[in-house]
């Protein structure tokens, strides 16, 4: 049965995130340099981009981690809103 806030407590594993976000950095830093060596600015930078990106992934993931499995938001994070508006029934609830 959903509870309308899946958003709030979605969970994920971050362990092979990161563990695939390394292994992205790894073939990211390579093509940034072979493309580089090869005279392939163009996909040089192109893996370049992907390395920055990748990277912020990265330290977004590690940031999930240290912030433990109980982490909640502090009391200026709104609610999550339902996807019915003000006057709607949800179904869940024996709307129509």
């Amino acid at each position: 049965m959903r509870s309308g806030n899946e958003p709030v407590t979605a969970r994920s594993p971050l362990r092979l995130r990161l563990g695939l976000g390394v292994w992205g950095l790894l073939w990211a830093l390579g093509g940034t340099v072979a493309f580089a060596l090869a005279g392939r600015t163009g996909w040089a930078v192109a893996c370049g981009v992907l390395l920055v990106v990748v990277a912020a992934d990265v330290v977004m993931i590690l940031r999930h981690m240290r912030q433990g499995p109980r982490y909640q938001p502090g009391p200026d994070v709104p609610p999550y809103e339902p996807p019915y508006g003000p006057g709607r029934r949800s179904r869940w609830r024996g709307g129509p």
